[in-house]
């Protein structure tokens, strides 16, 4: 994958990500305000795509106004209100907007970089601190994630949390994978594989906990990834 192809499809998929969020916000309970940052958020996404689409690099005037615009956000909801997806999308927005400033290819190329390898430490720490943690290791986590969350989870899901060897079981497998994700790097299939068992991990959680955010913005940073492990390994 080239630099100028991973930037592209980066950008592309984020700015659908970002239809998807900004869309949340337009129901028709939302605040006045709250429709005034983000219908521009859905105008500018809207565009910036459309631009990809037809074979442009993104924009850099579409990017920094996005960018401004989620300046503008912030503050409205006290800091990244949605945690980790917001935090993402604001790292994935910051790169792409870099790789489309900055003057030299190498400078470029770190931008992207930067991206990618924080992606591969999301998984990685994400395991490292879940296996460090008793709870987890010995399934406890789970059942009190299917038992108590607060997210919208069916009681099917929560019926769940009576089957204490399948959590365990599948807490183990969270944990080793995000720990082995790094390794995937070495090989391409094995990052492609890495790949798609991660997003259908985020996938489930989307289903069975509506973290639907998480999805789609995780997946807008596999190309710098994909990209990444042409450039050092190839």
């Amino acid at each position: 994958m080239t630099l100028e192809g991973a930037i592209g499809l980066t950008a592309a998929m984020m700015a659908l990500a970002f239809v998807q969020q900004s869309a949340e916000h337009l129901r028709p309970a939302a605040r006045r305000a709250e429709r005034w940052l983000f219908v521009p958020r859905l105008v500018l996404s809207l565009l910036l795509f459309a631009a990809v689409a037809i074979g442009h690099a993104p924009p850099p005037v579409l990017l920094l106004a996005l960018v401004a615009n989620h300046v503008l956000i912030l503050p409205f909801f006290n800091g990244p209100y949605n945690g980790g997806a917001d935090r993402m999308s604001l790292l994935i927005l910051l790169c792409v907007t870099a790789t489309t400033l900055l003057p030299e290819v190498r400078w470029r190329e770190a931008a992207l970089g930067y991206l990618a390898i924080q992606l591969l430490l999301s998984y990685a720490i994400a395991g490292w601190v879940k296996i460090a943690n008793p709870a987890w290791r010995g399934g406890e986590t789970l059942r009190d994630v299917f038992l108590f969350s607060a997210y919208p989870a069916g009681e099917n899901v929560r019926r769940l949390a009576d089957r204490p060897r399948l959590l365990f079981a599948a807490g183990w497998a969270v944990m080793l994978f995000e720990l082995a994700f790094p390794f995937a790097m070495l090989s391409r299939p094995a990052l492609v594989a890495a790949l798609v068992v991660a997003a259908l991990f985020h996938l489930a959680n989307a289903c069975l906990f509506g973290l639907n955010r998480f999805f789609w913005i995780w997946l807008c940073a596999y190309p710098s990834i994909l990209w990444l492990q042409d450039r050092v390994i190839g």
